[in-house]
């Protein structure tokens, strides 16, 4: 089939949870599709991915969109959320109209929902053009109200002053997400989801909608080289968390642990160090570096040395969707984990099985510590996570299930 990907940025390097989606579908579609990709660039496509070119048939690149400062206020009047305003781009509709209107397409893959954008002129193009009767998928990374409800209700909790911009912003942008969604949802012809708590949650806007989940994953194989831990490997006094760091949940989460988890880890075990990994790392964070063992390193080419030698993995989110390739990673590698359960939401994993859950901070620093003075038990959880990635999350097992999704309509007649 001739499939078209509309992503957000470039899917190459993979090196954050959008990125690392795309790029898992796009390059094992690949070997049985011919893959056009359109998508968004801070700057001209770098010469060094013969990966991401020798995957596609075709790459179309636009400039991302600058907001200004009159944009960002006018979000305060619109009627659509600010999420669906973010990367509109006349250019890239241009430039999608123009793909559409030159080439057959069997699939439209919109990745994400920031480019749900596009719907109008994906519409227009199927009524207007003779070789336009594409299968229009949209692929729901999050379901976006429920991040944001999530974020609203984490910021009154915490009852500072300084969240309630963001918790007013959360506040305005929910019933605009639910209708943007719900919107979204009913035009496209399947919607995918990356769990059943995301089925769950977006059924809830649109009861009739019938999501299919095509789960995160990772090419397991590409772990393979770091070392399954043993008791002597796993000792390190080292915590890890990764992902991209001006991302609320993610600044959320290692803010709330530095402040009320680590103190108490440190109060037992003062050599502790919690290294923050993950690229452009807001300045609330950077005060943080070096202060009361914290570590925040920025962009790294490859995090998976950081989180192979840790001794625990720490995601200590209170707020967010989808499912984390965090997660993912850190199973892969074997790592033992600490989790929320809203960090771990949406793996069938069970609390002393794969990984430790914990909600408070409390319990949160001593599920830690268990796993510090327990070596041989955290290597032990490590290695279940690591099996438990390989039997349900590895590539191979997942992209048949969307090739399904193409199959089924292909065989209604749609493509």
């Amino acid at each position: 089939m001739n499939i078209l990907f509309l992503t957000p940025q470039l899917p190459f390097p993979p090196r954050q949870g959008t990125a690392i989606r795309n790029w898992g579908l796009i390059k094992h579609l690949a070997a049985r599709h011919a893959i056009t990709l359109l998508s968004f660039a801070e700057t001209n496509p770098p010469t060094n991915t013969p990966e991401l070119r020798a995957a596609c048939r075709r790459i179309v690149v636009v400039p991302a969109p600058r907001r200004s400062r009159a944009d960002r206020l006018r979000t305060l009047l619109s009627p659509r959320p600010d999420l669906a305003r973010r990367l509109w781009s006349p250019d890239f509709a241009r430039a999608l109209a123009d793909l559409l209107r030159e080439a057959r397409f069997d699939v439209v893959q919109i990745e994400g929902f920031e480019m749900a954008t596009y719907l109008p002129s994906m519409r227009g193009a199927r009524l207007t053009s003779p070789i336009s009767n594409f299968h229009l998928i949209y692929d729901a990374h999050n379901a976006e109200y429920l991040l944001q409800r999530r974020a609203l209700a984490t910021d009154l909790r915490r009852s500072q002053p300084a969240r309630w911009p963001a918790a007013l912003y959360s506040w305005i942008q929910i019933p605009r997400l639910r209708k943007f969604e719900a919107e979204v949802c009913r035009t496209v012809d399947t919607v995918t989801c990356v769990s059943e708590e995301d089925v769950a949650a977006l059924r809830r806007l649109v009861p009739t909608l019938r999501p299919i989940v095509v789960p995160n994953g990772i090419d397991v194989g590409d772990y393979a080289r770091y070392p399954i831990r043993d008791t002597q490997y796993a000792i390190r006094d080292t915590l890890v968390f990764t992902g991209k760091m001006d991302f609320r949940p993610n600044v959320d989460a290692v803010v709330w642990f530095a402040g009320e988890i680590l103190p108490r880890i440190r109060a037992v075990r003062p050599e502790v160090q919690f290294v923050i990994v993950g690229q452009k790392p807001v300045e609330r964070l950077l005060r943080l570096n070096g202060q009361n063992g914290v570590v925040v390193t920025g962009a790294v080419e490859d995090v998976r040395p950081f989180i192979a030698g840790a001794a625990v993995y720490v995601a200590p989110l209170r707020m967010g969707g989808g499912t984390r390739f965090k997660l993912l990673e850190a199973m892969a590698l074997a790592c033992p984990i600490v989790s929320t359960p809203i960090g771990a939401e949406g793996f069938a994993v069970a609390s002393g099985r794969e990984l430790l859950l914990a909600d408070s901070p409390a319990d949160f620093a001593a599920a830690v510590l268990s796993l510090l003075a327990d070596p041989a038990r955290a290597a032990t959880l490590g290695q279940a996570g690591r099996a438990f990635v390989q039997a349900r999350y590895d590539w191979s097992a997942i992209i048949p299930k969307l090739e399904a999704v193409y199959e089924e309509r292909r065989a209604q007649g749609a493509v």
